[in-house]
């Protein structure tokens, strides 16, 4: 069967604002959505790639020849294979197509084979002979810097000193802690999985699951050492993403052998290979330390984050810079010094994760106004909206908040949210559950608010923008864009968008494609809902000027007197009025291309208007727990969230669940366990993840809704500060409850039963 791409079409679609259908959600309830891991090609062969065991090696020698000589074995190719660039990366091409000549991580690709079953294609992979000779791994981030170099480009990936205010200050009270954040992953339930089509002109098509269809194709075609044109990526469907797409994986390898053998080509990998075969969460370590006056004014704050990228560059410098600008919180404070250090080591490669750097830093300085709270014998919610930012101010970057920064509106709202976590004297409803191993008499509970917040869209000067089409015929609008679907809810909000502007009830959106429009861009940093909902806007505009301006000439009435209402044109005079079907029966097309606001790098004391917009959000977590097992249940989480403009609110809800589920792993399940450079926990029988008997009740408290000057709609986008705050606050509901530091997430069962080796009793309330 050969690979089919729909359209995706919604007949009557709601409008900004108002709750709409997905035209995906029937097909993936009903099992006819086709994901990646489904794409089917006549003739196909089926591909594998051999990774390293090994954190550190260099390669002696790679022999292929047994497997080339097995029936059925159609390729087996190394790095001499590459016809192009060795090497790629999402940001800086470091990272190599196969391993040449050394191993960084466990996993590392070293060679690829084709064949004409999975079976054939396990044997020839273990046929296949490498030569290692094993280095002693860097696992220590710590150490990075003064170790001998494990890349060419050294093993110092970015450096930020930033320096804001006078730098002298100091305050009445003074606190500091070391804060540890572990490696999550983004585990979507689809594993990486892709379909490569060569044609008879020496190029190829590929149908894959990704973030970024032509960040990626750039990077594939200069490995396979072709012009961009020749290789054209269609977006296949995405069982999840959450970052772990933005960087390409198989996408060169599948390439390569389709090239190779003249036939299609699919790979999908197992669930221990998606675990070595993409990046994840960086592992932070962060020292603190604040200054406040005696009445819980911010003076100065000073931190050294230290954020492992693993082998490769991947995404760091973005995440590291998130990290150091948003060090603080939002809050108002006049100076600051943060050191913001990202480094290589021997460890899994790191990049974008949902909320990425802000999770990280958001942990720290809310257990930080905790700590602050305490000292100064203040309540901890008065103490943070003391020093909340408001419009006006300037974060630490000294940049000042033009648009809208409800933050004293999300912490109140939030925390003066009435709880309906009641007590209960069933078993299952403590920690452990189904165990029914908790004895009530050891479990506490405790409460606590967490605030967090994070920019939006690309910064640093980045080139971002998004380009979109619209072409309007017999009454139906047909919206073309690269965006890619990942989730987040663009399928639905360009469909409402169509329907805002253009008054049509029949919207189609096409096949996402590198073949049929100019980039959108990444779908990442909280930017598809601004810069591809900007573009679909301004196409959609166009579309109505032309259309108005046509039906105005033709009908010798005044264009101004013209609307688009209920899919007919009609003049506002009442003087005229057509079908929109027959005003169409000629097309109309525009295609647009959308930016915002134009940003700069951050200068040598990482200072600048480095960022676009920002987005702000609160959770108040509440937990009980065991604290002779160490176990913890999240009874309730309470969010509100800065949302700009609502746009659909069924999304929005599932967006702030969805982000809630992921902050909770983190907080006290999620960690991939690395020693000595390899995971120990590939799988998800042994990486924990929040199932729906883990997930408490969320409550949304607040959706505030402050349209965003310059944003289309208004709107914000929506779907990382759920994540950012989440983790810290269930984080400080389990100290409140124990009395005890916790100062790493994920907060483990010896963590809590051990004391931390403190010797503390708890001082939770008891939930009983």
């Amino acid at each position: 069967m050969s690979v089919v791409t729909t359209p995706q079409r919604i007949d009557r679609t709601g409008r900004v604002g108002e709750n709409a259908p997905r035209p995906d959600g029937i097909p993936k309830v009903t099992g006819d959505f086709a994901f990646s891991g489904d794409f089917r090609h006549a003739g196909m062969l089926w591909g594998g790639t051999l990774r390293s065991p090994h954190p550190s090696a260099r390669v002696l020698s790679v022999d292929v020849s047994r497997a080339l000589a097995m029936t059925g074995v159609h390729a087996a190719l190394t790095w001499e294979d590459v016809p192009g660039s060795l090497h790629y990366g999402l940001e800086h091409p470091d990272q190599p197509v196969l391993a040449d000549g050394v191993v960084r991580y466990q996993g590392e690709p070293v060679a690829v084979v084709a064949a004409d079953h999975p079976d054939t294609v396990r044997r020839a992979l273990d046929a296949i002979v490498v030569d290692y000779r094993e280095l002693q791994p860097l696992i220590d981030p710590e150490l990075a810097e003064e170790a001998p170099p494990i890349h060419p480009d050294g093993n110092l990936i970015r450096r930020i000193q930033l320096r804001h205010g006078p730098q002298e200050a100091v305050g009445d009270v003074a606190v500091e802690g070391t804060y540890e954040v572990g490696m999550q992953d983004q585990a979507p339930l689809g594993t990486e999985s892709g379909l490569a089509v060569p044609d008879d002109r020496g190029g190829v098509d590929l149908y894959v699951s990704t973030q970024d269809l032509h960040a990626d194709r750039d990077q594939v075609a200069a490995c396979l050492g072709l012009e961009p044109e020749a290789v054209r990526l269609t977006l296949a469907g995405v069982g999840g993403a959450f970052g772990a797409r933005e960087d390409i994986s198989l996408h060169v390898h599948l390439c390569l052998l389709a090239l190779r053998t003249g036939r299609p080509v699919k790979m999908s990998y197992s669930r221990t290979e998606s675990f070595h075969g993409h990046v994840h969460r960086h592992p932070a370590r962060m020292w603190y330390r604040h200054h406040a006056r005696a009445d819980g004014t911010l003076v100065r704050v000073e931190a050294r984050l230290l954020f492992d990228g693993g082998a490769y560059a991947s995404t760091s410098s973005a995440v590291l810079a998130n990290a150091t600008c948003f060090a603080v919180g939002p809050y108002r404070v006049d100076s600051a010094q943060i050191e913001g250090v990202a480094v290589r080591t021997n460890n899994p490669p790191c990049g974008a994760m949902r909320g990425f750097g802000c999770v990280q830093v958001c942990f720290a300085h809310e257990a930080q106004m905790d700590r602050l709270a305490d000292a100064l014998g203040m309540d901890p919610v008065e103490l943070r909206l003391a020093n909340a930012l408001e419009p006006g101010d300037r974060i630490i970057t000294g940049q000042r908040i033009t648009g809208t920064a409800p933050v004293a509106e999300v912490i109140r709202s939030c925390a003066d949210h009435p709880s309906a976590a009641a007590r209960s004297d069933n078993p299952m409803s403590r920690p452990g559950g189904a165990g029914r191993t908790a004895d009530v008499e050891h479990v506490v509970r405790g409460e606590a608010l967490a605030v967090g917040f994070k920019n939006l869209m690309f910064s640093e000067g980045f080139d971002d923008y998004s380009t979109a089409a619209c072409r309007l015929a017999d009454g139906v609008a047909t919206i073309t864009s690269a965006c890619a679907e990942v989730g987040q809810g663009f399928v639905t909000l360009a469909h409402q968008i169509a329907h805002e502007v253009l008054g049509v009830d029949e919207v189609v959106l096409a096949p996402v494609s590198t073949a049929t429009i100019a980039s959108a861009g990444s779908t990442s940093a909280s930017r598809q809902t601004w810069m591809s909902g900007g573009a679909v806007q301004a196409a959609c505009e166009a579309v109505r000027a032309r259309l108005l301006d046509r039906v105005a000439a033709a009908h010798g009435v005044p264009v101004d007197d013209l609307v688009l209402v209920d899919g007919r044109v009609a003049a506002l005079s009442g003087a005229f009025e057509m079908d929109l079907a027959e005003a169409t029966a000629q097309p109309v097309e525009a295609e647009e291309v959308y930016r915002h606001a134009p940003t700069v790098a951050l200068d040598d004391d990482g200072q600048g208007d480095a960022h676009v917009s920002f987005a702000f959000s609160a959770h108040r977590a509440i937990v009980d727990v065991d604290v002779d097992l160490g176990l913890v249940k999240v009874v309730e989480l309470t969010t509100s969230q800065d949302v700009g403009r609502v746009l659909n609110p069924l999304q929005v809800i599932g967006q702030l669940e969805g982000g809630a589920a992921q902050g909770i792993g983190l907080a006290v399940l999620e960690e991939l366990q690395v020693a000595e450079g390899r995971i120990l926990n590939p799988s998800f029988t042994d990486y924990l993840l929040p199932t729906a008997l883990d997930m408490p009740p969320v409550e949304i408290a607040a959706l505030i809704e402050q349209p965003e000057p310059g944003a289309p709609f208004g709107a914000k986008g929506v779907g990382e500060p759920p994540t950012i705050s989440s983790t810290a606050a269930v984080a400080a509901a389990v100290r409140r409850a124990t009395g005890l530091d916790l100062p790493r997430v994920p907060i483990r069962p010896a963590d809590i039963a051990f004391r931390g080796g403190t010797g503390q009793r708890p001082t939770g309330e008891d939930p009983s």
